[in-house]
Parts: C-alpha cells; sequence; structure tokens
C-alpha cells in the first residue's frame, strides 16, 4: 500500500482521538525515517523521546527478535531471566531499591500515586491525608486519575467525575507552595522539566523547597521523568542535573527502544508499601521489552556514548539559537524548545513535513527530542530545512 491507502484504511478502522499529520512511515534507520512512498525523513522527534536509539537499531533489533523467539510473556504467577535482570540492572543505575512494571508512563505515574497515598495511610492511618500537589502545566497522562493530576485545565473536561485529592501549584512559585501545604497533603509529584507544558525546566531553588519541605512535612516526592530520564538531559535521570533523590521515580518512553514499558522505581520505605493484592499488571515486565531496555541501558552506562550526548546536546541548542525567528531556547540536553518570532510553531511542523523534517509541538514552542544517536551531520541537515522555513 503508498501512503494514501494506509491513511484511509487506518482511519476507516480506528478512532480519531489524534490529530494525525499525513505521514504514513513504514521503515527507517537510526534518526532517519521512511515512509511509504519511499520518502526520506530526518527525525527530530523520536517518536516523542521514546525511540532513543532511533529506528531499528540493530542490537536493539536483534535481542528483541531473540527473546521472542525463546519466550514472549509469561504472567506474573512467575518468574524470567531477561525481566530479573533488566530490573536489577536499572535499579542499581538509578541508585533506587525496588521497581513496578507497567506498560507506559500513566501506568508508571498511578502506581506512584497508589504508593504515596497508602504510604501515608499506613503510617497515618488517616483516610483525608491524600491530597498530592501537582504544578499548574504540568503532564501525567492521559487515565482519568493522571489526567486528574495534570496541572491543565484543558485537559480537566469531558470525563467527569475526575479523582478528587489534587491541589495545583504555578511551576517555581515556592511561596505558593508552602501556602498549598496543609494536613491533608501527603505528597509533591513534578516535572523537572514541564515538557506537554512548554520544554520548561524547574528553578533549583524551587526543586530545593520541594524537598525541604518534604522533609519537614514528612511528604513523598514522585519525579515524573516519562520524558526526562533514560538519558534524554545528558544524564540517566534529570535529577541529578538538581543534586537529588526523589522517593519515588516514574519512567517510561524511551526506555524499552520503542516498545511500551512504564516503571515506578521507589527509595527505601517506599520499596515496601505494595503488597501482594494491591497492584498489578497483565503485561508489565514482558521479557521481549525488557530484552530491549537492556539494550538501551547497556548503552547508556557507555561513558562515552554518555560524553557524546552531551556534545550533541549543545551542538544542537547552539543551532536551534542560531536560526532566525528563533527568540529563546529552553530545555537540558536533547529535550529543547523553541519560542519563535512571527510564526506559529504548528505551521514550522506542517511546513518541515513536507521538507522531509519531523518535528514536535509544546505550547507555542517547536520541541525537539530526537534520538540519543542522532549525528552531528543529521542536525546540520535538519537545521537547514528549519532555516530554509524561519527565513
Amino acid at each position: 500500500m503508498n501512503s494514501s491507502e494506509i491513511i484511509e484504511k487506518y482511519n476507516s478502522a480506528v478512532v480519531r482521538s489524534y490529530g494525525r499529520l499525513d505521514l504514513a512511515l513504514e521503515s527507517g534507520s537510526g534518526a532517519a525515517g521512511i515512509d511509504a512512498d519511499g520518502r526520506r525523513y530526518i527525525d527530530f522527534g523520536s517518536g516523542i523521546g521514546t525511540n532513543s536509539l532511533g529506528y531499528a537499531d540493530s542490537a536493539w533489533a536483534d535481542a528483541v527478535s531473540a527473546q521472542a523467539h525463546r519466550l514472549q510473556h509469561t504472567s506474573n504467577y512467575y518468574y524470567n531471566s531477561t525481566t530479573a535482570e533488566f530490573a536489577a540492572k536499572l535499579t542499581a543505575m538509578t541508585d533506587t531499591d525496588k521497581l513496578f512494571f507497567g506498560n507506559s508512563g500513566a501506568e508508571a505515574n498511578e502506581c506512584a500515586i497508589k504508593i504515596a497515598r497508602k504510604r501515608s495511610f499506613d503510617k497515618y492511618g488517616d483516610q483525608n491525608r491524600t491530597t498530592i500537589i501537582t504544578l499548574v502545566n504540568s503532564f501525567h497522562g492521559r487515565t482519568v486519575t493522571t489526567l486528574s493530576a495534570t496541572g491543565q485545565d484543558s485537559f480537566h473536561n469531558y470525563f467527569f467525575p475526575f479523582t478528587p485529592g489534587f491541589k495545583y501549584v504555578e511551576a517555581n512559585n515556592i511561596q505558593a507552595l508552602r501556602e498549598a501545604i496543609d494536613d491533608k497533603v501527603c505528597a509533591i509529584m513534578f516535572e523537572f522539566i514541564q515538557g506537554e507544558g512548554g520544554v520548561i525546566p524547574l528553578n533549583q531553588d524551587f526543586v530545593d523547597e520541594i524537598f525541604a519541605l518534604a522533609r519537614k512535612h514528612d511528604l513523598t516526592t514522585i519525579s515524573d521523568e516519562v520524558q526526562t530520564g533514560v538519558g534524554r538531559t545528558g544524564r540517566l535521570l534529570a535529577a541529578e542535573h538538581f543534586g537529588v533523590k526523589p522517593d519515588i521515580v516514574t519512567l517510561a518512553k524511551g526506555l524499552g527502544g520503542g516498545l511500551p514499558i512504564g516503571v515506578c522505581l521507589t527509595r527505601g520505605e517506599y520499596a515496601n508499601v505494595l503488597t501482594p493484592g494491591t497492584h498489578g499488571s497483565t503485561f508489565g515486565g514482558n521479557p521481549v521489552v525488557c530484552a530491549g531496555g537492556l539494550v538501551v541501558l547497556k548503552r547508556l552506562s557507555d561513558e562515552k556514548f554518555m560524553a557524546e550526548i552531551a556534545h550533541k546536546s549543545e551542538y544542537f541548542r547552539r543551532s536551534l539559537e542560531a536560526l532566525p525567528r528563533v527568540k529563546s531556547v529552553s530545555g537540558i540536553g536533547l529535550m529543547l524548545g523553541a519560542e519563535l518570532d512571527g510564526i506559529g510553531a504548528a505551521d514550522v511542523l506542517k511546513l518541515a513535513l513536507d521538507r522531509g523534517l519531523l518535528v514536535l509541538t509544546a505550547k507555542t514552542k517547536l520541541r525537539c527530542l530526537p534520538p540519543l544517536t542522532i549525528t552531528c551531520e543529521q542536525i546540520d541537515a535538519g537545521m537547514a530545512i528549519l532555516k530554509d522555513i524561519l527565513s
């Protein structure tokens, strides 16, 4: 089938809950995707940060294939070596104690919310000490509860009643954070960089205050690193840039290298809050996904590879800042947003697609989340397309 036929067949059978572009990708390699008509695209989006090693990385594909030929699934009645190895490696690399496996960022965040509330109930026996503070402009998922945790009014519609027990505070507003804490609050949940909210990093003093207040009031700290984690910022976790260790960390997106995964990492007392029967996931810890994830973790444990990400991050930022009509660039590592002057980010996205470049948007910004394996030559080629558009 050509692109038009694929798009027509898909739209005839699938609910239109997305505003899709007229592009049908069929194959790819590294940071280059190829559509059904054979046209090649440079990818500055990596499946919204999910294809961390790019398209069809050979080591990743071989590991996934080999695991699929051995064992594709086992229920959580049983154990398997691939999942055990992945869990042990990830907890060691992130300096956490135990994790829970799910299949998405939303699932990981749901698990974090349940752990925070159960820990509070177990310790205080108070059914009212359940409120979780999140940040205005945050994004934590599409389930009813993670939508409730999301601090954006545009998401709080249609699906009433929303899950109660969330309170929203403006990011980087220390006084507002202090005033929001009362005897009903059990946790503070945040993204170090608000991705969907406009690629906006938190200030160091605000992060420090989150942890100071958490210690003072015995609150759980939950960092949503679904988009910022897995090397995206040049470190394994964005928390490393801020010098803090949250009680709970959620990861997803790039962790599976393109296959669905979500994990909720825990430290200290939080590692033992969930007990048999209190939470579950049929596909959580799938061995095929974990086989791919082990390849991602192996790459991220390579100091040379991480140094290359840091180098390319600076190269990418400087290239963006040098483009015409770019007013400012926000973000850390290979998670960057460009504020544009005199042209809409959505318009640039469509014009870039026509010229063979895949980019993203976040609010009014042009958002870039390229594969961690992108080359400087591919960055140059993509920037040339953006320069042509913005000129």
